[in-house]
């Protein structure tokens, strides 16, 4: 890895942050008359902790990591863009990412104007590490795994990943958004090793808070203080953190959840093997199946007028002719089987 004073934006570098008030008094109970606020209404009258203090040690402690390791952010998607904004300088640098994965990536590398290097997968949709590092030179900063993979549902190989992590010069981010549903460990027991990693981790898949948009980073404390530098300064409202402390008191329950939607993802593997317009189930690590079918946007088309919605995939790269179906409770999922089951009486 370069330095990371040589990675970051000088203008990054050189940057005062804008200070709020709830930045210069960290103390407890007090009488507020610093930030302009209305004194009725509370608690929704006061300005959340900037920094979401007692939510981070809350997670730190279910993660086993340090709170200082640890960035929050509205969904992941803000700490995506936060890293093109931390590392990239528009117009000059690039970045490298695997083809096909999540579409974020290449938005906010559009927004920020940076170029995009795609690297395909191989036709079971591992790595190609060589042609990851080859695609990469002296400006590229950042190269983007998503592992479990978006759309594909596959994980990678943790030494396909290393390989990666210790030949790129620049930022790895690993994006972990779906590590609950594996049984192999995340990568943010290996910061301490890797420097040059940021991991990105959501409350949206196994915790069920897609509608509270709270995403996770975790990387080294240097580059978590480049981050909120960049954030602006009550990012996470007060709403969703209190709501994400409430709901990760009954941990058991993501627990619980898990389990049953990799039952129902068998059950559906095995239900959906037996339509003849399927033609290949790819293995998944996630929270869906990738399915090849003979029709793709004539069974999604079908689907969506007997009021059931999957993803037509069957436009991305090495996906052609692919449905990604969620896995859902078990009513949603007979709802699935049902309109299937009238799609292929009808055709």
């Amino acid at each position: 890895m370069k330095p990371l004073n040589q990675l970051i934006r000088q203008n990054i570098l050189s940057l005062k942050p804008y200070s709020s008030a709830r930045d210069e008094y960290t103390g407890g109970e007090a009488i507020f008359l610093d930030a302009n606020e209305n004194p009725f209404n509370s608690p929704y009258n006061r300005y959340p902790d900037p920094y979401q203090r007692e939510l981070k040690e809350k997670i730190a402690r279910i993660k086993g990591i340090a709170a200082e390791y640890l960035f929050l952010g509205n969904g992941s998607d803000e700490a995506i863009d936060i890293a093109f904004r931390a590392f990239c300088e528009p117009g000059k640098d690039n970045v490298v990412a695997i083809d096909p994965t999540y579409g974020m990536y290449l938005v906010a590398a559009d927004i920020n104007n940076i170029e995009t290097r795609k690297v395909k997968l191989t036709d079971d949709f591992d790595l190609d590490t060589d042609g990851l590092l080859q695609a990469c030179d002296q400006n590229t900063k950042l190269l983007f795994i998503c592992s479990p993979n978006n759309p594909t549902g596959n994980s990678f190989k943790k030494e396909d990943i290393v390989k990666i992590i210790e030949g790129f010069q620049g930022i790895v981010v690993l994006d972990e958004a779906y590590i609950d549903f594996v049984p192999e460990k995340s990568f943010v027991h290996e910061l301490t090793r890797y420097p040059n990693v940021i991991i990105l981790q959501t409350f949206s898949k196994a915790w069920g808070m897609a509608g509270i948009r709270l995403g996770m980073a975790f990387a080294s404390p240097e580059i978590i203080q480049i981050f909120n530098k960049i954030k602006y300064p009550y990012n996470v409202n007060v709403l969703t953190q209190k709501k994400a402390l409430e709901l990760l008191q009954t941990e058991q329950d993501m627990s619980d959840w898990v389990k049953v939607i990799l039952s129902e993802k068998s059950k559906m593997k095995e239900r959906l093997d037996g339509y003849s317009f399927v033609q290949k189930i790819y293995p998944s690590d996630a929270n869906y199946l990738l399915v090849k079918t003979d029709n793709a946007k004539g069974i999604y088309n079908y689907l969506v007028n007997e009021g059931v919605v999957i993803r037509d995939r069957s436009t991305v790269t090495l996906c052609e002719g692919c449905l990604r179906i969620t896995i859902g409770s078990e009513q949603e999922n007979q709802c699935l089987y049902q309109g299937l089951d009238k799609y292929m009486a009808d055709n």
